[in-house]
């Protein structure tokens, strides 16, 4: 239809209703039969006709007002086909056909293949979703404000439909599809773009207290960052006087879109990965059983028949996934979601301190200690999606995180880990290490990756991210997950490689000083935790070895082995390696950490509280590698382990010497009767020196505490003999006159021979 035609259609439609009519009308038929269409078919005609009818503005108002644009009581699942504007925005190359389309035999094709249909995708997807931009943009500035809020209304009702996309398990046929949530999302995050400028000058029209106006996003039984769901309905309870702006109602339908559109469009790619991988292994112990049906045709055709149907669903799947990474790792798109997270970013921080002009003024932490019921009302997601963002972008595609962007971010991190009382989610609080744990991966030309030199130098990091990292390594020794045993390992193991990337910057060291001279008590805890964790490991480690070594031996032994038992030694032997692998790089981690921190912290490591626990553990450990039966942990390939004995000894090793000018620790040594052999300091330094492990230096000073250590011992067994029998009235006290008596002399003695 021409310009001239519908100007003369438009005009008329004060004084004869039907033209109105039948325009709303073959508008509705455009959306009807759209909805049976994909991106393989001649989409772009309709596309474009809406596009051209929504410039005129009765036009746009009249088609608004159609029953079809904000129907009522529509499920999720029909969202695509039972409004005017859905067919629109289902057009996607995540559509069924169109991915197998794009992706076809995907186990055949090569990366380049991939890749190139990847940016294909990514060309066509871009086009259309400007031309959805270019229809939202009329329908909110062309139309009158009925009709923009009718446009503001349409949103609400997608992402309020779609809660069920975050659920544990998600029946596709409920809710929307990946490919329509994206392009909502899209085309949400572009409606933002005005309002974000470099200098956050209009961020303080994003106004919190919308939520406490009947919002149109509904998170009523959202999940609270630090509130019940009783503390939540009091507070919202309240309605707020005023009216939201337009910024306002955007912002958190985009947040809400974030939500519900791509970050769980991340996580079906995430489950989907999971289950491909499942679903082939699965496959390849099945087709053993091939063998079992050649003698008889029409059971082997059956088998091959249900084969083939799996493997097609196998091929679909990963198609699927290609065509999902296509869409999600595109630059432009994330470059957007990017900015708009940003925002989200100082927003947060700007709310949990009511009246600071952040990023104007500086952010003081700690953060107060009561909380604002405003913050602590919001929903989780909203720090989530930041987390989940962010997660997926540096995971997948760092270059594209600008300086600007990492300043806010790092902040956030700092901040919600120092004042981690703020969240009540201990997995949320995870996520923000992962940040910063995947943001100082080696990435093209910057060895500490994209925040390495921030955390490493930034004032904010310098003054506050060890403290957290710190918190947050306590607090991850009970998260309350099912799984929590184990989670804290990986969650520790992300602290220590951050720890490891800023430690060349010494002011690290001296905080480090601090906290073991103002917080003790938090250092005590710290330091006992790490020392859990060593041990743990270390003899989970050590076991499985063990374990290992018996096994290869029992099974290059007994080749005449009964089947079974051979099965059933070779599972185990499976079972044990696993074990060795998981916990050898937690090992190697946690017994460098521990070699970092007594290097820059002798003192603190021999107080009191902690001294005879680690001497304790260090004897033990150095008894298991070099004792009598040290043989036992030789094992065939012990790399496939990440297993290195000669620098594990060397760094046990390091560790004693770089306590080993505290008498504290030597008579803690010479004290643990139970490990403490002098026939292992030998062993270790004939080790050692056959290994070249250690420098000629370091070895000359190991067998200098060999001697200390042996000479501690006689001293001490000397004492306990003066000392003799404790009387019945000292029995059962702390400190027994006559042991303290006695063990001042030994002190000095001790710091004589050292």
């Amino acid at each position: 239809m021409c310009h001239d035609f519908l100007t003369e259609a438009v005009s008329r439609f004060k004084d004869d209703d039907t033209v109105q009519t039948a325009l709303v009308e073959a508008v509705e038929d455009l959306s009807h039969q759209l909805a049976k269409m994909t991106l393989n078919d001649n989409y772009k005609p309709y596309v474009l006709a809406l596009r051209n009818l929504v410039r005129y503005h009765a036009l746009v108002n009249a088609i608004a007002q159609s029953p079809l644009f904000l129907p009522t009581n529509v499920p999720a699942g029909s969202l695509e086909v039972a409004t005017l504007l859905g067919p629109f925005f289902a057009i996607s190359p995540l559509q069924g056909d169109v991915t197998v389309n794009y992706f076809s035999s995907p186990k055949t094709r090569d990366k380049g293949y991939i890749t190139n249909s990847q940016r294909a995708l990514r060309m066509t997807l871009e086009t259309h979703q400007t031309d959805l931009l270019d229809i939202v943009n009329h329908f909110i500035k062309t139309g009158g404000k009925e009709t923009r809020d009718k446009m503001l209304d349409w949103f609400a009702l997608v992402v309020n439909a779609n809660h069920k996309r975050r659920a544990m398990q998600v029946d596709q046929k409920l809710v929307s599809s990946d490919g329509f949530m994206t392009n909502v999302t899209v085309c949400l995050d572009q409606l933002c773009e005005p309002f974000m400028d470099a200098t956050f000058s209009k961020i303080d029209r994003i106004d919190v207290d919308y939520l406490r106006r009947k919002p149109r996003v509904d998170i009523k039984e959202e999940t609270k960052l630090n509130a019940d769901q009783h503390t939540s309905d009091e507070f919202y309870s309240k309605t707020a006087d005023g009216t939201s702006n337009f910024i306002s109602e955007v912002f958190f339908l985009t947040l809400a879109a974030h939500h519900y559109g791509t970050e769980a469009a991340n996580s079906t790619l995430n489950q989907l990965d999971k289950d491909l991988k499942r679903i082939e292994k699965h496959l390849e112990e099945v087709e053993l059983d091939r063998h079992k049906f050649v003698s008889d045709p029409i059971k082997l055709r059956m088998f091959d028949n249900a084969i083939k149907k799996y493997k097609d669903q196998v091929d679909k799947g990963l198609s699927y996934k290609y065509a999902v990474q296509g869409v999600l790792l595109d630059d432009l798109t994330q470059a957007r979601s990017m900015q708009f997270m940003r925002y989200v970013i100082v927003w947060l921080l700007r709310l949990v301190k009511p009246g600071h002009d952040f990023p104007k003024q500086p952010l003081q932490l700690p953060l107060p200690e009561e909380q604002p019921n405003v913050f602590k009302c919001l929903p989780e997601y909203f720090l989530e999606d930041v987390v989940g963002n962010f997660k997926f972008i540096m995971r997948n595609m760092p270059q594209i995180i600008t300086s600007t962007q990492s300043d806010e971010l790092v902040m956030l991190c700092i901040t919600f880990l120092r004042s981690s009382e703020y969240i009540k989610n201990p997995y949320l609080k995870s996520g923000l290490v992962t940040i910063m744990f995947h943001g100082i991966w080696p990435v093209y030309n910057r060895s500490k990756g994209v925040l390495g030199d921030l955390l490493t130098s930034m004032p904010f990091a310098t003054d506050h991210l060890l403290h957290a990292l710190m918190k947050f390594y306590i607090e991850v020794e009970n998260t309350g997950g099912h799984n929590q045993f184990y989670d804290k390992f990986n969650m520790r193991y992300e602290v220590f490689q951050i720890i490891k990337c800023i430690w060349s910057n010494t002011v690290y060291r001296e905080r480090l000083s601090q906290e073991s001279k103002i917080n003790v008590d938090f250092f005590v805890r710290f330091v006992n935790l790490l020392l859990n964790d060593v041990t743990f490991v270390l003899d989970e480690s050590l076991t499985a070895f063990i374990q290992i070594h018996s096994l290869q031996q029992e099974l290059k032994a007994s080749e005449s082995m009964d089947p079974a038992a051979r099965t059933e030694k070779e599972e185990a032997l499976a079972a044990a390696q696993g074990k060795a692998k998981s916990y050898m790089q937690l090992t190697n981690e946690t017994v460098a950490m521990l070699k970092l921190f007594t290097e820059a912290l002798a003192d603190s490591f021999t107080m009191p509280e902690i001294v005879q626990r680690l001497a304790d553990m260090l004897d033990y450990n150095l008894d298991v590698m070099v004792g009598p039966k040290s043989s036992d942990l030789k094992v065939d390939n012990p790399r496939e382990y990440n297993f290195n004995p000669k620098l594990l000894l060397a760094d046990i090793v390091d560790v004693y010497l770089n306590l080993g000018q505290k008498g504290d620790f030597v008579l803690a040594v010479a004290r643990d009767g139970r490990s403490y052999k002098p026939a292992n300091v030998e062993k270790a330094t004939i080790l050692l020196q056959k290994l070249s492990a250690l420098s000629s230096e370091a070895i000359a000073a190991w067998k200098a505490l060999g001697e200390k250590f042996k000479k501690a011992k006689e001293l001490d067994d000397q004492a306990e003999e003066d000392l003799g029998e404790i009387p019945d009235e000292f029995l059962g006290t702390l400190n027994p006159p006559r042991l303290v008596a006695r063990r001042m002399p030994l002190i000095i003695v001790i710091q004589q021979i050292l």
